[in-house]
């Protein structure tokens, strides 16, 4: 039998060029997380599947999962997301930390849904979490890091839309304003969650029959999107929810991030969000959809039997930010592994040893072709693994400590000692 190529499905081989990519990305949420003194922590990929039923969405922990029954009979699950985890261990150690609690992760994640643009079932995630802020400068410093991120990636301000809701005034509308019952505001919930996922007709019909005559009502009020009152009924633009985004739209330009604008569409599919919750949204045709959000959840932690903790995060996956970058041209260039590779005149490869480990002693990358390949396939070779510069090593060379280092860009040549080689490239890295 002749076994597939192909990666498990939704899932993706990693070569050095899209490690680097990822590396990459890796490198730039990590540097603004630490630069807000966020501290870097983790969890098990495999966790009890209990902790997603309560503190997840239905579509999530019915669907998505990739959940099984481990050898004693427990049913587990791969962690789909790490909300819960980081909560559980938050909660773990309640009287021990020093609030406010700033983390964030880069965990693995798995989904078990259709793949397709955006979306694997396999992805990394940045999670970034602040525990014991109750205000709106919590929503606002969570909020300023997700833009700072954004902006080291190199984007501009007009690249990206961050948009902004409230579940208490979502909550407000449905319960009070249009007199849903409990179960009724969970369907329209989820509905209004996939309301720019599914046709406006589809919309329109599965709001009828969930809560009938109301549903006009509720389609005028989703539907409004684009004035700084959004259509509101001034009843609920007086709603103390409703000023608290507007407050946060001043905090934030305060900062200098304009690009805010209030969707009451705006959900976020997860059952524990309580109160602000966010969206990045690419501006690109191309690419016009959400890219990563959060909100604040301060109920969560509660659930695991200890007093509650106000908490608001985001997660930021790299698919989405891959596409994002690519969209607006905004990838790096990849380079070579290593500062220069050695080419080999001869059989000199032991000899060449120690003016290779002088050059890694002083700080460079050193890569070495050992094939006795022609010299003219060496250089191509080099050339096409994106090495800058190559080193040519003989007996000569080794016995003058002159070499011949080559700029495999420019063509341009030089006679060296490995100290002023050494010297050259660190200066120049």
């Amino acid at each position: 039998m002749t076994l597939d190529t192909k990666p498990y499905k939704g899932a993706r081989d990693f070569y050095p060029e899209d490690k680097k990519l990822q590396n990459y990305i890796f490198s730039v949420w990590r540097e603004v997380a630490q630069s807000f003194g966020y501290e870097e922590y983790d969890a098990p990929i495999i966790e009890p599947i209990e902790l997603y039923k309560t503190k997840t969405s239905e579509e999530i922990v019915n669907e998505q999962t990739f959940a099984f029954e481990d050898r004693a009979g427990r049913q587990v699950t791969i962690r789909p997301e790490m909300t819960p985890s980081v909560s559980r261990m938050i909660a773990a150690r309640r009287q021990n930390l020093a609030y406010p609690v700033r983390w964030f992760s880069i965990p693995n994640l798995w989904r078990y849904e259709r793949p397709q643009r955006g979306r694997l079932r396999e992805h990394w995630q940045l999670n970034v979490d602040l525990f014991g802020v109750a205000g709106l400068a919590g929503d606002h410093e969570i909020i300023v890091l997700a833009d700072a991120i954004m902006h080291s990636f190199k984007a501009k301000s007009n690249m990206f839309t961050i948009k902004i809701n409230s579940r208490v005034l979502v909550d407000h509308i449905l319960s009070e304003y249009a007199g849903l019952t409990k179960n009724q505001v969970a369907m329209v919930v989820r509905l209004i969650d996939r309301i720019h996922k599914i046709a406006q007709g589809e919309f329109e019909k599965a709001l009828a029959e969930a809560v009938g005559d109301k549903a006009d009502t509720l389609i005028q009020i989703f539907n409004a999107q684009s004035s700084e009152s959004n259509g509101l009924p001034k009843e609920l633009q007086q709603h103390s929810s409703y000023s608290k985004l507007h407050k946060l739209k001043v905090m934030l330009a305060r900062c200098g991030i304009t690009n805010v604008q209030f969707d009451i569409s705006l959900m976020r599919g997860f059952d524990y969000y309580t109160d602000i919750v966010f969206e990045i949204f690419d501006n690109d045709p191309e690419n016009n959809r959400s890219l990563f959000g959060g909100g604040r959840y301060d109920g969560l932690v509660g659930q695991f039997g200890v007093e509650p903790i106000p908490t608001v995060g985001f997660g930021m996956g790299d698919v989405t930010i891959k596409d994002f970058l690519q969209a607006h041209k905004l990838l790096p260039k990849t380079e070579a592994s290593a500062d220069l590779v050695v080419i080999l005149i001869g059989d000199v490869y032991m000899a060449a040893q120690e003016a290779i480990k002088t050059l890694r002693d002083g700080g460079l990358k050193v890569a070495v072709d050992s094939t006795e390949r022609k010299l003219d396939k060496q250089i191509k070779s080099a050339t096409k693994a994106g090495f800058e510069w190559a080193m040519f090593v003989g007996e000569q060379e080794i016995a003058s400590n002159r070499y011949n280092l080559k700029n495999l860009l420019t063509g341009q040549e030089q006679q060296l000692s490995i100290a002023e080689i050494n010297k050259l490239l660190v200066t120049e890295k």
